[in-house]
């Protein structure tokens, strides 16, 4: 094994040493990792679109009544009721055939881009002043 590896690493001592294979880190490195680990106990408050925001009363109703809910999870929602549905056009991938539940999100359109429902779902997220 060594032979062979000395061939594929062409006899470069850092590559086939124990520590770059992933052996023990040293010590400075343990320690750091567990003033890290203290750290991160504390949740840390969710920020961008992951951050839970009020809803409009179309979307709290697809996502089952919940009156809070993230960008990120919303648009999961959304996904996994496409793909279990089968909603994708099969001729044009990147665009969306809607139903009952989704128009009543997209504001009635029959058909939706992939790239335009992160745009129509903006107004139903109600800004917190």
């Amino acid at each position: 094994m060594a032979a062979a590896a000395a061939r594929v690493f062409r006899g470069c001592r850092f590559l086939m040493s124990p520590a770059a294979a992933g052996g023990k880190k040293p010590a400075a490195a343990a320690a750091k990792a567990t003033k890290t680990d203290a750290a991160e106990a504390k949740p840390k408050p969710k920020r961008g679109i992951m951050q839970p925001l009020p809803v409009s009363d179309a979307l709290r109703q697809f996502a089952g009544g919940t009156p809070e809910i993230s960008r990120a999870i919303a648009i999961k929602l959304i996904w996994s009721h496409i793909k279990a549905n089968g909603l994708q056009n099969p001729a044009n991938k990147t665009e969306i055939n809607c139903d009952d539940k989704l128009k009543s999100i997209f504001a009635g359109r029959d058909k939706v881009g992939m790239m335009e429902i992160a745009r129509l779902l903006s107004p139903h997220f109600i800004k917190a002043n």
